[in-house]
């Protein structure tokens, strides 16, 4: 798999000299990957993610994306990079939607004409046409995440990077939020790195689950079914297993031989299985 980002003995040293390390296993991220980071507040999470999009410059070891060093070369691949940092009303910055999402089109060169159809185009494929002519500052918080997501998509960029975007959302627009992003991912074969805290919403997005600790200098990487089904190694970095993971691990602790599943539709299949 083509390496989109590659992470390797990250090394960070914040102003107050408090020393941020994730080392152990090489972190990355393939072409059409969809990445999710777990871990406590404080953990990291973020200050990895600013490796990443080049808002900071690590103190030691590696940091490649697109094969450059995005703190040294980020002009190179800026345009590649699609970024929904945590305060998303910092990153809207157009007085309608439309003139929002058609910021980065014409600070790229496009003329008017097409930076109106390129947003026009992203905000149709995002299902938010409706919303083009709102006045950005009177929209719900979940309709501000859609338009800066969309933003984030306008130029088709290769790689999305996530923090915490789910942030703040009840948990229907959640569900709605995240099956935008996985589908528009999977339709574009754009890779995904995105943070996050809530268990409960990694089986339904990621390939691929990397666990970090910054206090323990941990890391931990496997698939969302490998990640879940080891409730200990979860608590080392102060998580839990969601919960239909954690009825399924006490039922095969109870002596019933069932594997554990990573959605609602293998654990009703794996149900269904029980009662026949």
């Amino acid at each position: 798999m083509e390496k989109i980002v590659e992470i390797n003995c990250l090394e960070h040293i914040y102003p107050d000299r408090t020393r941020l390390e994730i080392c152990g296993i090489e972190l990355f991220v393939g072409r059409g990957e969809r990445v999710a980071v777990l871990g406590p507040s404080g953990s990291g999470k973020t200050t990895l993610l600013k490796h990443i999009v080049g808002l900071l410059t690590p103190s030691n070891g590696l940091v490649k994306v697109f094969g450059v060093d995005p703190a040294k070369e980020y002009k190179k691949i800026r345009q590649k990079i699609g970024v929904i940092l945590q305060n998303v009303e910092e990153q809207l910055i157009g007085p309608t939607v439309l003139e929002d999402v058609m910021f980065s089109p014409l600070n790229y060169g496009y003329s008017k004409e097409q930076a109106e159809q390129m947003a026009e185009k992203v905000l149709s494929e995002l299902e938010i046409t409706h919303l083009k002519h709102k006045i950005i500052h009177y929209l719900s918080g979940g309709e501000k995440r859609k338009v800066a997501l969309a933003g984030a998509l306008v130029m088709k960029p290769e790689l999305l990077v996530l923090d915490e975007p789910f942030a703040g959302l009840d948990i229907k627009t959640e569900k709605t939020y995240i099956k935008l992003i996985k589908d528009y991912s999977q339709e574009n074969n754009i890779s995904v790195i995105v943070s996050l805290h809530n268990v409960e919403l990694v089986s339904e997005f990621a390939d691929t689950v990397y666990l970090i600790s910054s206090r323990d200098n941990a890391i931990k990487k496997g698939t969302p079914a490998e990640i879940f089904s080891q409730p200990a190694e979860l608590q080392k970095f102060n998580l839990e297993e969601p919960v239909m993971v954690k009825l399924f691990n006490r039922l095969k602790q109870s002596g019933l031989d069932v594997k554990i599943p990573v959605n609602v539709d293998e654990a009703t299949q794996i149900i269904q299985n029980l009662c026949h």
